[in-house]
Protein backbone atom coordinates (compact mmCIF):
# COMPACT_ATOMS: atom_id res chain seq x y z
CA UNK A 1 0.00 0.00 0.00
CA UNK A 2 1.20 3.31 -0.77
CA UNK A 3 1.46 5.78 1.94
CA UNK A 4 0.47 8.71 0.49
CA UNK A 5 0.44 11.44 3.17
CA UNK A 6 3.74 10.29 3.82
CA UNK A 7 4.85 10.59 0.98
CA UNK A 8 3.45 14.36 0.70
CA UNK A 9 5.50 15.29 3.46
CA UNK A 10 8.54 15.21 1.37
CA UNK A 11 7.32 17.63 -1.48
CA UNK A 12 6.88 20.93 0.37
CA UNK A 13 6.24 22.52 -2.61
CA UNK A 14 2.45 20.78 -2.66
CA UNK A 15 2.10 22.52 0.54
CA UNK A 16 1.03 26.13 -0.99
CA UNK A 17 -2.49 24.12 -2.21
CA UNK A 18 -1.38 23.47 -5.68
CA UNK A 19 -2.38 20.44 -7.93
CA UNK A 20 -0.14 19.30 -9.69
CA UNK A 21 -0.89 16.71 -13.15
CA UNK A 22 1.89 17.75 -15.37
CA UNK A 23 4.27 15.08 -14.19
CA UNK A 24 3.95 13.39 -17.86
CA UNK A 25 6.67 16.36 -18.40
CA UNK A 26 8.55 16.49 -15.25
CA UNK A 27 7.76 15.53 -11.58
CA UNK A 28 8.31 17.23 -8.40
CA UNK A 29 11.62 15.77 -6.54
CA UNK A 30 11.37 15.08 -2.67
CA UNK A 31 13.43 16.37 -0.36
CA UNK A 32 15.64 13.16 0.45
CA UNK A 33 16.82 13.71 -2.95
CA UNK A 34 17.72 17.33 -3.13
CA UNK A 35 19.60 16.73 0.09
CA UNK A 36 21.70 13.77 -1.38
CA UNK A 37 22.28 16.29 -4.09
CA UNK A 38 23.27 19.11 -0.93
CA UNK A 39 25.82 16.66 0.04
CA UNK A 40 27.48 17.07 -2.61
CA UNK A 41 28.24 20.30 -2.81
CA UNK A 42 28.56 20.42 0.61
CA UNK A 43 30.95 17.54 2.21
CA UNK A 44 32.94 16.38 -1.20
CA UNK A 45 32.44 19.03 -4.20
CA UNK A 46 35.09 17.72 -6.71
CA UNK A 47 34.91 16.20 -9.96
CA UNK A 48 35.06 12.50 -10.48
CA UNK A 49 37.99 10.15 -11.42
CA UNK A 50 40.73 12.95 -11.63
CA UNK A 51 41.97 12.81 -8.42
CA UNK A 52 43.76 11.19 -5.35
CA UNK A 53 42.51 13.01 -2.86
CA UNK A 54 39.07 12.26 -0.40
CA UNK A 55 36.66 14.51 -2.38
CA UNK A 56 37.17 13.33 -5.40
CA UNK A 57 37.38 10.04 -4.19
CA UNK A 58 33.88 10.19 -2.53
CA UNK A 59 32.19 11.98 -5.41
CA UNK A 60 33.62 9.04 -8.33
CA UNK A 61 32.22 6.37 -5.77
CA UNK A 62 28.71 8.02 -5.23
CA UNK A 63 29.00 8.69 -8.84
CA UNK A 64 29.65 4.90 -9.79
CA UNK A 65 27.11 3.87 -7.52
CA UNK A 66 24.14 5.23 -9.76
CA UNK A 67 25.39 2.86 -12.58
CA UNK A 68 24.82 0.19 -10.37
CA UNK A 69 21.56 1.35 -8.84
CA UNK A 70 19.91 1.77 -12.16
CA UNK A 71 21.31 -1.48 -13.20
CA UNK A 72 19.79 -3.14 -10.65
CA UNK A 73 15.99 -0.86 -11.23
CA UNK A 74 15.92 -2.34 -14.65
CA UNK A 75 17.40 -5.76 -13.96
CA UNK A 76 20.50 -4.84 -16.62
CA UNK A 77 22.87 -7.84 -16.09
CA UNK A 78 25.76 -5.00 -15.68
CA UNK A 79 26.13 -2.29 -14.97
CA UNK A 80 28.55 -1.43 -17.30
CA UNK A 81 25.04 -1.59 -19.82
CA UNK A 82 24.61 1.77 -17.76
CA UNK A 83 25.36 5.15 -20.12
CA UNK A 84 24.72 8.16 -18.37
CA UNK A 85 23.42 11.12 -20.45
CA UNK A 86 21.20 14.17 -20.25
CA UNK A 87 18.18 12.53 -20.83
CA UNK A 88 16.42 10.32 -22.77
CA UNK A 89 16.74 12.45 -25.97
CA UNK A 90 20.37 12.33 -26.29
CA UNK A 91 20.63 8.61 -25.06
CA UNK A 92 17.93 8.24 -28.34
CA UNK A 93 19.97 10.10 -30.32
CA UNK A 94 23.42 8.22 -29.24
CA UNK A 95 21.91 5.19 -30.54
CA UNK A 96 20.99 6.73 -33.85
CA UNK A 97 24.15 8.30 -34.15
CA UNK A 98 26.67 5.96 -32.78
CA UNK A 99 25.34 3.17 -35.28
CA UNK A 100 26.64 2.85 -38.54
CA UNK A 101 23.92 3.14 -40.99
CA UNK A 102 23.91 2.15 -44.79
CA UNK A 103 21.63 3.68 -47.61
CA UNK A 104 18.60 0.41 -47.67
CA UNK A 105 18.88 0.00 -43.52
CA UNK A 106 15.34 -0.13 -42.69
CA UNK A 107 13.85 1.25 -38.83
CA UNK A 108 10.46 1.06 -37.76
CA UNK A 109 8.93 3.20 -35.58
CA UNK A 110 5.14 4.04 -34.66
CA UNK A 111 2.78 7.05 -35.37
CA UNK A 112 2.16 7.48 -31.90
CA UNK A 113 6.18 8.54 -30.90
CA UNK A 114 7.42 11.49 -29.14
CA UNK A 115 9.21 13.50 -31.56
CA UNK A 116 12.44 12.48 -29.65
CA UNK A 117 12.22 8.97 -31.13
CA UNK A 118 10.82 9.91 -34.44
CA UNK A 119 11.96 12.88 -35.76
CA UNK A 120 15.95 11.37 -35.39
CA UNK A 121 15.04 8.45 -37.70
CA UNK A 122 13.62 10.95 -40.11
CA UNK A 123 17.25 12.89 -40.17
CA UNK A 124 18.93 9.29 -40.61
CA UNK A 125 16.49 8.95 -43.61
CA UNK A 126 17.28 12.10 -45.18
CA UNK A 127 21.16 11.51 -44.32
CA UNK A 128 21.78 8.27 -45.03
CA UNK A 129 18.68 6.65 -47.10
CA UNK A 130 17.70 4.97 -44.08
CA UNK A 131 14.09 3.94 -44.78
CA UNK A 132 11.63 4.40 -42.68
CA UNK A 133 8.52 2.31 -41.96
CA UNK A 134 5.83 3.86 -39.59
CA UNK A 135 2.98 1.88 -37.61
CA UNK A 136 0.00 2.94 -36.55
CA UNK A 137 -2.26 1.92 -34.33
CA UNK A 138 -6.55 2.47 -33.81
CA UNK A 139 -7.58 5.88 -32.59
CA UNK A 140 -7.52 4.49 -28.74
CA UNK A 141 -3.82 4.15 -29.78
CA UNK A 142 -3.99 0.33 -29.24
CA UNK A 143 -1.80 -1.24 -31.90
CA UNK A 144 -2.45 -4.99 -34.01
CA UNK A 145 0.62 -7.06 -33.30
CA UNK A 146 0.14 -7.97 -37.15
CA UNK A 147 1.26 -4.98 -38.47
CA UNK A 148 4.24 -5.05 -36.70
CA UNK A 149 4.95 -8.43 -37.99
CA UNK A 150 4.23 -7.20 -41.41
CA UNK A 151 6.72 -4.09 -40.89
CA UNK A 152 9.61 -5.68 -39.44
CA UNK A 153 11.10 -7.58 -42.19
CA UNK A 154 14.88 -9.52 -43.18
CA UNK A 155 15.92 -5.55 -44.59
CA UNK A 156 14.78 -4.13 -40.95
CA UNK A 157 17.87 -3.46 -38.49
CA UNK A 158 15.99 -1.51 -35.83
CA UNK A 159 12.81 -1.32 -34.05
CA UNK A 160 12.42 2.17 -32.02
CA UNK A 161 8.45 1.90 -29.83
CA UNK A 162 7.88 3.76 -27.06
CA UNK A 163 6.72 1.79 -24.13
CA UNK A 164 3.98 4.14 -22.96
CA UNK A 165 2.49 7.08 -24.94
CA UNK A 166 3.02 10.37 -23.54
CA UNK A 167 0.05 11.41 -25.02
CA UNK A 168 -2.38 8.50 -24.69
CA UNK A 169 -0.99 6.89 -21.83
CA UNK A 170 -1.45 3.93 -23.60
CA UNK A 171 0.94 0.61 -22.97
CA UNK A 172 2.24 -0.89 -26.41
CA UNK A 173 3.24 -4.46 -26.73
CA UNK A 174 7.12 -3.96 -26.28
CA UNK A 175 7.57 -7.65 -25.57
CA UNK A 176 5.44 -9.28 -28.44
CA UNK A 177 7.77 -6.52 -30.65
CA UNK A 178 11.45 -8.11 -29.10
CA UNK A 179 10.52 -11.57 -29.90
CA UNK A 180 9.37 -10.34 -33.96
CA UNK A 181 12.31 -8.04 -34.24
CA UNK A 182 14.93 -10.51 -33.10
CA UNK A 183 13.43 -13.31 -35.39
CA UNK A 184 14.51 -10.87 -38.22
CA UNK A 185 17.81 -10.24 -36.75
CA UNK A 186 16.94 -6.80 -35.94
CA UNK A 187 17.32 -4.86 -32.20
CA UNK A 188 14.79 -3.13 -30.25
CA UNK A 189 15.19 0.42 -28.72
CA UNK A 190 12.32 1.20 -26.33
CA UNK A 191 11.60 4.59 -24.91
CA UNK A 192 10.58 4.22 -21.26
CA UNK A 193 10.24 7.79 -20.32
CA UNK A 194 7.11 7.50 -19.40
CA UNK A 195 7.20 3.78 -18.03
CA UNK A 196 10.24 3.52 -16.10
CA UNK A 197 9.16 6.10 -13.59
CA UNK A 198 5.74 4.34 -12.84
CA UNK A 199 5.86 0.35 -14.09
CA UNK A 200 7.89 -2.51 -12.91
CA UNK A 201 10.32 -2.12 -16.01
CA UNK A 202 12.70 -5.59 -17.15
CA UNK A 203 14.96 -4.84 -19.45
CA UNK A 204 15.43 -8.79 -19.72
CA UNK A 205 11.87 -9.51 -19.54
CA UNK A 206 11.52 -7.14 -22.08
CA UNK A 207 14.13 -8.56 -24.33
CA UNK A 208 14.67 -4.85 -25.67
CA UNK A 209 18.26 -3.98 -27.00
CA UNK A 210 18.38 -0.90 -26.66
CA UNK A 211 16.10 1.53 -23.17
CA UNK A 212 16.12 5.50 -22.71
CA UNK A 213 14.53 7.07 -19.90
CA UNK A 214 15.34 10.31 -18.01
CA UNK A 215 15.71 10.93 -14.82
CA UNK A 216 13.31 14.45 -14.32
CA UNK A 217 10.15 12.16 -15.19
CA UNK A 218 11.07 9.91 -12.07
CA UNK A 219 11.81 12.54 -9.00
CA UNK A 220 15.35 13.33 -9.78
CA UNK A 221 16.52 16.38 -10.99
CA UNK A 222 16.75 17.76 -15.21
CA UNK A 223 20.01 17.05 -16.61
CA UNK A 224 20.40 13.12 -16.51
CA UNK A 225 18.94 10.46 -18.27
CA UNK A 226 20.01 6.96 -18.84
CA UNK A 227 20.89 5.01 -22.12
CA UNK A 228 20.89 1.07 -21.19
CA UNK A 229 22.37 -0.81 -24.02
CA UNK A 230 22.75 -4.60 -24.22
CA UNK A 231 26.43 -5.43 -23.54
CA UNK A 232 27.12 -7.44 -26.66
CA UNK A 233 26.10 -4.14 -28.69
CA UNK A 234 28.51 -1.73 -26.92
CA UNK A 235 31.72 -2.51 -29.17
CA UNK A 236 30.01 -1.29 -31.89
CA UNK A 237 28.12 1.71 -30.69
CA UNK A 238 30.14 4.81 -31.38
CA UNK A 239 30.02 7.36 -28.60
CA UNK A 240 28.28 10.72 -29.10
CA UNK A 241 31.37 12.62 -27.87
CA UNK A 242 34.54 11.70 -27.46
CA UNK A 243 37.23 13.18 -25.27
CA UNK A 244 37.98 13.91 -21.16
CA UNK A 245 37.86 10.91 -19.31
CA UNK A 246 36.70 8.62 -22.72
CA UNK A 247 40.37 6.97 -23.49
CA UNK A 248 42.57 4.56 -22.51
CA UNK A 249 45.30 5.58 -24.29
CA UNK A 250 46.27 8.68 -26.64
CA UNK A 251 49.46 8.30 -29.17
CA UNK A 252 50.66 11.18 -31.45
CA UNK A 253 48.94 9.15 -33.96
CA UNK A 254 46.37 7.31 -32.43
CA UNK A 255 43.71 7.17 -29.69
CA UNK A 256 42.02 3.95 -28.15
CA UNK A 257 38.81 4.16 -26.12
CA UNK A 258 37.89 3.23 -22.57
CA UNK A 259 35.11 0.35 -21.85
CA UNK A 260 31.61 1.28 -21.43
CA UNK A 261 30.09 3.21 -19.71
CA UNK A 262 33.38 5.49 -19.49
CA UNK A 263 33.85 5.99 -23.18
CA UNK A 264 30.16 6.99 -23.82
CA UNK A 265 30.61 9.68 -20.83
CA UNK A 266 32.85 12.42 -22.42
CA UNK A 267 33.69 15.45 -20.09
CA UNK A 268 32.44 16.76 -16.56
CA UNK A 269 29.50 14.65 -16.13
CA UNK A 270 26.70 16.17 -14.26
CA UNK A 271 28.00 14.98 -10.63
CA UNK A 272 25.17 15.97 -8.59
CA UNK A 273 22.49 15.07 -10.94
CA UNK A 274 23.71 11.81 -11.16
CA UNK A 275 23.67 10.83 -7.15
CA UNK A 276 20.54 12.79 -7.29
CA UNK A 277 18.80 10.36 -10.03
CA UNK A 278 20.75 7.23 -7.66
CA UNK A 279 18.40 9.02 -4.86
CA UNK A 280 15.66 9.21 -6.67
CA UNK A 281 15.89 5.14 -7.44
CA UNK A 282 16.38 4.91 -3.63
CA UNK A 283 12.94 6.64 -3.14
CA UNK A 284 11.04 4.91 -5.64
CA UNK A 285 12.32 0.97 -4.48
CA UNK A 286 10.94 1.88 -0.95
CA UNK A 287 7.24 3.34 -2.52
CA UNK A 288 7.88 0.26 -4.40
CA UNK A 289 7.11 0.41 -8.24
CA UNK A 290 4.35 -2.26 -7.34
CA UNK A 291 2.29 0.56 -5.13
CA UNK A 292 2.51 3.16 -7.08
CA UNK A 293 0.87 1.26 -10.75
CA UNK A 294 -1.93 0.14 -7.88
CA UNK A 295 -2.45 3.64 -6.87
CA UNK A 296 -2.10 5.36 -9.79
CA UNK A 297 -4.37 2.88 -11.68
CA UNK A 298 -7.27 3.77 -9.14
CA UNK A 299 -6.77 7.57 -10.02
CA UNK A 300 -6.74 6.87 -13.23
CA UNK A 301 -9.77 5.43 -13.65
CA UNK A 302 -11.66 8.47 -11.75
CA UNK A 303 -10.00 10.76 -13.69
CA UNK A 304 -10.63 9.15 -16.77
CA UNK A 305 -14.68 8.45 -16.05
CA UNK A 306 -15.13 11.65 -14.47
CA UNK A 307 -13.92 13.28 -18.14
CA UNK A 308 -15.56 10.92 -20.40
CA UNK A 309 -18.80 11.66 -18.27
CA UNK A 310 -18.79 15.27 -19.25
CA UNK A 311 -21.03 15.81 -22.37
CA UNK A 312 -18.74 18.49 -23.86
CA UNK A 313 -15.02 16.35 -23.23
CA UNK A 314 -13.75 14.28 -25.44
CA UNK A 315 -11.11 11.72 -23.72
CA UNK A 316 -8.65 10.04 -26.04
CA UNK A 317 -6.29 7.09 -25.61
CA UNK A 318 -7.47 3.18 -24.68
CA UNK A 319 -11.20 2.80 -22.55
CA UNK A 320 -10.42 -0.01 -20.67
CA UNK A 321 -7.97 0.90 -17.38
CA UNK A 322 -5.50 -2.09 -17.50
CA UNK A 323 -4.23 -0.67 -20.84
CA UNK A 324 -3.26 2.28 -20.05
CA UNK A 325 -1.20 4.53 -17.49
CA UNK A 326 -1.25 7.67 -15.63
CA UNK A 327 -2.20 9.95 -18.52
CA UNK A 328 -5.42 11.45 -19.72
CA UNK A 329 -5.50 13.84 -22.77
CA UNK A 330 -8.56 15.63 -23.15
CA UNK A 331 -10.62 18.54 -24.96
CA UNK A 332 -13.52 20.35 -24.38
CA UNK A 333 -15.45 21.48 -27.32
CA UNK A 334 -13.63 23.59 -29.59
CA UNK A 335 -11.51 25.69 -26.60
CA UNK A 336 -7.84 25.65 -26.95
CA UNK A 337 -6.24 23.83 -25.37
CA UNK A 338 -3.72 26.13 -23.63
CA UNK A 339 -7.14 28.11 -22.81
CA UNK A 340 -7.97 25.23 -20.71
CA UNK A 341 -4.90 24.88 -18.86
CA UNK A 342 -4.68 28.56 -18.28
CA UNK A 343 -8.08 28.42 -16.69
CA UNK A 344 -7.27 25.29 -14.47
CA UNK A 345 -4.31 27.08 -13.43
CA UNK A 346 -5.96 30.42 -12.73
CA UNK A 347 -9.47 29.22 -11.43
CA UNK A 348 -8.41 26.00 -9.38
CA UNK A 349 -4.35 26.09 -9.37
CA UNK A 350 -4.51 23.07 -11.03
CA UNK A 351 -1.04 22.66 -13.50
CA UNK A 352 -1.74 20.66 -16.26
CA UNK A 353 0.57 20.20 -19.64
CA UNK A 354 -1.17 21.68 -23.03
CA UNK A 355 -0.65 21.33 -26.84
CA UNK A 356 1.15 19.04 -28.80
CA UNK A 357 3.35 17.19 -26.28
CA UNK A 358 5.87 16.73 -28.60
CA UNK A 359 3.68 14.59 -31.01
CA UNK A 360 2.53 16.43 -33.79
CA UNK A 361 2.09 13.81 -36.41
CA UNK A 362 -0.15 11.93 -33.67
CA UNK A 363 -2.51 15.01 -33.39
CA UNK A 364 -2.68 15.24 -37.27
CA UNK A 365 -2.68 12.08 -37.95
CA UNK A 366 -4.50 10.06 -35.22
CA UNK A 367 -6.82 12.61 -33.18
CA UNK A 368 -7.50 15.11 -36.06
CA UNK A 369 -6.45 17.64 -33.43
CA UNK A 370 -3.79 20.24 -34.91
CA UNK A 371 -3.78 22.40 -31.54
CA UNK A 372 -3.64 19.16 -29.54
CA UNK A 373 -4.77 18.77 -26.11
CA UNK A 374 -5.05 18.67 -22.54
CA UNK A 375 -2.82 16.20 -20.76
CA UNK A 376 -3.37 15.52 -16.86
CA UNK A 377 -1.05 13.33 -15.32
CA UNK A 378 -0.38 11.18 -11.95
CA UNK A 379 2.09 10.67 -9.67
CA UNK A 380 2.52 8.85 -6.42
CA UNK A 381 2.00 11.78 -4.29
CA UNK A 382 -1.67 12.45 -6.49
CA UNK A 383 -5.22 12.26 -4.57
CA UNK A 384 -8.28 11.22 -5.28
CA UNK A 385 -9.47 14.49 -3.87
CA UNK A 386 -7.31 16.14 -6.25
CA UNK A 387 -8.72 14.12 -9.41
CA UNK A 388 -12.43 15.32 -8.14
CA UNK A 389 -10.86 19.03 -7.95
CA UNK A 390 -9.95 18.79 -11.82
CA UNK A 391 -12.88 16.96 -13.02
CA UNK A 392 -15.15 19.20 -11.12
CA UNK A 393 -13.15 22.42 -13.10
CA UNK A 394 -13.51 20.78 -16.07
CA UNK A 395 -17.23 20.16 -15.27
CA UNK A 396 -17.64 24.05 -15.15
CA UNK A 397 -15.75 25.16 -18.05
CA UNK A 398 -17.81 23.08 -20.18
CA UNK A 399 -21.16 24.31 -18.46
CA UNK A 400 -19.88 27.98 -19.86
CA UNK A 401 -20.22 26.52 -22.89
CA UNK A 402 -23.71 25.54 -22.95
Amino acid sequence: MLHVKKIRQDFPILDSGIIYLDNAASSLTPEPVIQKMLEFYHNYRANVDRGIHRFSQKASEEYEKTHAKVADFINAESETEIILTRNATEAINLVASGLNWKKGDKIVTSLIEHHSNFIVWLRLKKRYGVDVEIVRPNREGLFDIADFEKAIDDKARLVALTHVSNVLGVKTPVEEVAKIAHGHDAHLLVDGAQSVPHLKVDVQRIGCDYLAFSGHKMLGPTGVGVLYARRELLDNLEPLSIGGGTIADVCLDHYTLSESPTKFEAGTPAIAEAIGLGAAIDYLKEAQLENIEIHERELVKKMYQGLADIPSVEVYGPKKMEQRTGIVSFNVGDLNPHDIALALDVSADIMVRSGHHCCIPLNKELLKRHEGTVRASLYLYNTESEVEKLVSTVDEIARSLA
